[in-house]
């Protein structure tokens, strides 16, 4: 989905004066909000225009499942793969996915705090999940790390028909989510796949 950000002619100005000095596209969706946009205001010494690229950045980004989401189902899905096995560590993890050990730990705290997982002390401790995979949904996992799911804040919406469009599309992810276990997720074989199988036979 491509959503263009529309900018007053002065902030554009200021845009340019501010990435031709530190070096940031513009658009550029890997840039922290707080570092690209924060620094407008020293140029127009206003904080409106402020405000209002951040609720816009905020309905986009909205629309997404971050890294912190992802990566958390990938953590996840490792220890319900070794569920009963005893303790993963981290470091496994991050080899395995090639991710950073660092930002795992990060992820796996709030999980630990939600009571998702449990961590073993010891040489060979690590992670555990709390409960069985099949007792975990992805909607467990995106809430804990990504908060409520929604498409856009609809709370502001007026117009009736949208506010309805908007609340279904975030029952259907909802649903989706809720509906999707650790354990379908590490069972998952595609359709495609197991129908060439069965073809072979």
């Amino acid at each position: 989905m491509n959503i263009a950000i529309s900018f007053p002619k002065s902030l554009e100005i200021c845009y340019d004066k501010l990435r031709s000095k530190i070096g940031i596209g513009r658009y550029n969706k890997y840039t922290p909000v707080e570092i690209s946009f924060a620094p407008f205001l020293t140029f127009i010494g206003s904080k409106i225009y402020y405000i209002k690229i951040m609720r816009k950045l905020k309905e986009v980004a909205s629309l997404k499942i971050s890294t912190k989401g992802r990566y958390g189902l990938t953590i996840m899905m490792e220890l319900a793969a070794k569920f009963g096995e005893g303790p993963t560590s981290l470091k496994s993890i991050a080899e395995k996915n090639q991710l950073s050990e660092h930002y795992l730990e990060q992820l796996i705290a709030p999980l630990r705090n939600a009571g998702l997982v449990k961590s073993i002390r010891g040489a060979y401790g690590g992670y555990i999940l709390s409960r069985e995979a099949a007792d975990i949904t992805a909607g467990d996992i995106i809430r804990v790390l990504e908060g409520p799911i929604s498409p856009v804040d609809f709370t502001e919406e007026d117009d009736p028909a949208k506010r309805d469009l908007w609340l279904r599309i975030r029952d259907s992810i909802a649903e989706v989510l809720d509906s999707t276990t650790l354990d379908n997720l590490i069972n998952f074989e595609e359709q495609g796949a197991k129908e060439n199988y069965m073809f072979y036979i």
